[in-house]
Formats: structure tokens, sequence, C-alpha cells
């Protein structure tokens, strides 16, 4: 049983789907998205806000900001909500509404950054937005989960030893790659492990992450249009870009079966599946983390006419494989 007083003290860490019966691949599955903020960021954003208190830069009067396409912003406004500090989540014209009213009913402030506000990419709009902000009214203060150490540090003590207690003979982990938190939290920690773990970060089509050409972006979540700054690339294996339109197509898979998962989840899934298809071994064991669950996504992955008017008839008419294009593979990031 448990019994919390706080909303950030509860995660599910120990649950895991066999995607074997819904997929037909050897793939476990960790599901992040079962707590108050319903994924993964969750952590992350605890983890920087407890550690901003520690060191004096949050106090009883500070306004927390920060850049988010949606996540991260509803996981601080939990915590803001929970511990009394106001917040303000600067995102994009491309998050989810339901997540923006989700921050808006625990009490939080959105300003949306539209394409017309910047001649560049949304991110630096949202960061310009962000660093304007601070600097003009020393009330802000941004915990810039860009950068942050802790936004790492979150997974490393917790997501990665769930998996290692789970798991012991894991070969191949596969990790979503946005800000790459849980991908340096998690490589870090399996690369002291007693094993080698194979670590395979998985992005989206259009992301600059691991050197890929910058694209249009539609779903929130992964990928970025600036190189992560947190990102030690000699600590992954290999990097797989997917594109959205085979992220829907997993996400529609699963929900076919029963399970109902974000965007994030169905872009891991796609590339794991691809990878794996790509390295048949029937001893390997492989585990995946789903960052998210689906229902902020009915509107747009799970909505006919917003698949069909970005990504055509064919994905939006429904799951037929789920690899109707080829994840692109980067050796060596």
């Amino acid at each position: 049983m448990h019994v919390i007083s706080v909303p950030h003290a509860f995660n599910e860490e120990e649950l895991f789907v066999d995607l074997r019966p819904a997929l037909g691949c050897p793939l476990f599955l960790k599901c992040e998205g079962f707590n108050f903020a319903g994924s993964v960021k969750l952590k992350a954003a605890a983890e920087m806000v407890e550690t901003a208190e520690r060191d004096g830069t949050l106090g009883p009067d500070s306004i927390l900001v920060e850049s988010s396409s949606g996540n991260l912003g509803v996981a601080l406004s939990v915590i803001a909500a929970s511990k009394g500090y106001r917040f303000l989540c600067v995102t994009d014209s491309r998050c989810n509404l339901a997540t923006r009213l989700m921050m808006e009913a625990l009490g939080s402030s959105v300003h949306v950054i539209n394409a017309y506000e910047s001649g560049g990419s949304f991110l630096a709009a949202r960061l310009s937005y962000v660093r304007d902000l601070c600097d003009a009214d020393g009330t802000y203060v941004w915990l810039s989960q860009y950068t942050n150490p802790a936004n790492w540090k979150a997974h490393y003590r917790t997501t990665a030893p769930a998996i290692a207690r789970g798991f012991p003979e894991l070969d191949v982990l596969f990790v979503g790659a946005g800000t790459t938190g849980t991908l340096m939290g998690c490589a870090r920690f399996f690369s002291e492990w007693h094993r080698p773990v194979r670590i395979v970060a998985v992005d989206s089509t259009g992301s600059v992450s691991f050197g890929g050409a910058p694209g249009r972006r539609m779903i929130p979540g992964l990928g970025m249009s600036v190189p992560p700054p947190l990102l030690d690339a000699s600590l992954v294996d290999e990097a797989v870009l997917v594109d959205e339109a085979d992220s829907v197509r997993a996400c529609r898979a699963l929900a076919r079966r029963g399970f109902l998962f974000g965007g994030s989840t169905g872009t891991v899934v796609s590339g794991a599946t691809d990878w794996l298809a790509r390295h048949p071994d029937s001893g390997v064991t492989a585990v995946a983390i789903a960052p998210d669950l689906g229902e902020r996504y009915l509107d747009t992955v799970y909505q006919e006419n917003w698949v069909r008017g970005l990504y055509g008839a064919d994905v939006a008419a429904g799951p037929r494989g789920l690899h109707r294009g080829r994840p692109q593979v980067l050796t060596d990031p």
C-alpha cells in the first residue's frame, strides 16, 4: 500500500510490458507514465527543484520558469502546486491542447511561442524568451532542463537501477533522446555496470542531436533543434532516427492491443523494433523506456484528420506494419 502526502512521492518503477504478444518482438517496455504528472519527466522535475532548493537558488518568493514542449511543464506544474511556487511554462504551438489545459488546471501560467515570433526554431524562440524574462526580473528562476545535471542524475539514481534490478542479464537498452537527461543517466549507470549493455538512442527524424539534418517535427517530446548540451556521445553505442509517420503507426498498433501510449513512446518502440528486426538473436534481452501515456495525444496522434493532414491517408488509415519507411541508423554518434 502506498500512502503519500505530496504528488511527486509516487512513481511506479517496476511496471514492464512484454511486447512479444502485441508486436511479436522480444522487447520489454518500461512504463514511466504512471505518476501524477503522467510521464518520465516527473523524476527530472523533482530532482531539479530539490537541488535548487538545497543550493539556495530557489526561495519562497521565486517564480519558476522553464521552456518545455509539454511533459516537463506538467511535471513542474505538479511540483509547483504541491510546494506553493508560482510557475510559468514557455512552450510553443506544437504543445498539445490537453497538456496546456493540465498546466493551467494546476495553477501554472502558460506562454505559447508562435512561429512568427522568431526567425529560428521554436526552441530558440522559447529559450530567448526565457533568457529575456530572467534578465529583466531576478524573481524568475530558470532550472534549464537542457543544461542542468540534475536532469540526468535523476535517472542515474532511479530509472537505470530499476531496470538493472528487473533485468540483470540486460543486453541492449533503447532510450528516447530529447534533452538526453534520461539517456545520459541510464548510459552513465550502465557504463559502470557488471556487464556490457548496448545503449541505443532513439531520436526523431528532423532532430540534430546526433548529426541529422534539421527538419519539421510536429510531435512534441523527442528531438532537438540544437545539439543537446547534456549529451556525451561517447556513452551511446548507436543512434537511430525514426520518421514521425512511423511513430504514429507504432502508437496506433499498440492502441489496437489496448496499450495507449504517447508519441515519444511510439518513436522509441518503432526504433527499437526495427533495430531488433535487423539484429535477430533469440537470446537477446532488450528493454525500451516508454516516457509517456497517450491521453494527451487524442487530438493529434490518434485523431484521423490531424494525421491525414500531416502524414497522408495511408498513415491515417491505421497500422499495417510499423515500418513503412526504415529508421535511419547513425553509427558512432
